[in-house]
């Protein structure tokens, strides 16, 4: 499993518990489940997480 993107510049604030059920696939450019469903199909993830979309890129985007 590859590690999320939000990953590479995140910095938790302490250890973290437990693994991420979605990774980022650079040619979709979307968080993707193991079935290649978009994460943000899953609503229990949603719930659970609150979302899948990080900010990193943001400064690049003149809509965020």
């Amino acid at each position: 499993m590859r590690r999320p993107f939000a990953f590479q510049y995140a910095v938790p604030a302490g250890p973290v518990d437990g693994t991420v059920p979605y990774t980022y696939d650079p040619t979709l450019q979307l968080n993707v489940l193991a079935d290649g469903r978009p994460a943000i199909t899953d609503r229990d993830l949603l719930l659970a997480a609150g979302t899948t979309t990080s900010k990193a890129g943001s400064q690049t985007h003149f809509d965020d």
